[in-house]
């Protein structure tokens, strides 16, 4: 099984393979500076999915 890079929730830091618990981690990023945008990586997908959701309760009516 290949490592990948985390981001730590709790500090904010890049961790190379499974150093903290599940709970505080994002990932998996294939690089440490991908694992390093995830605040912004996770804002974007959120958005994302606000949007969708939103199209999705458009078309229900």
């Amino acid at each position: 099984m290949a490592e990948h890079y985390w981001y730590n929730l709790k500090t904010g830091e890049v961790e190379y393979g499974r150093l903290s618990p599940a709970v505080d981690r994002a990932g998996p990023f294939d690089t440490a500076e991908e694992a390093a945008r995830a605040p912004e990586i996770m804002e974007q997908r959120t958005k994302a999915w606000e949007e969708d959701e939103k199209r999705e309760d458009e078309w229900d009516q």
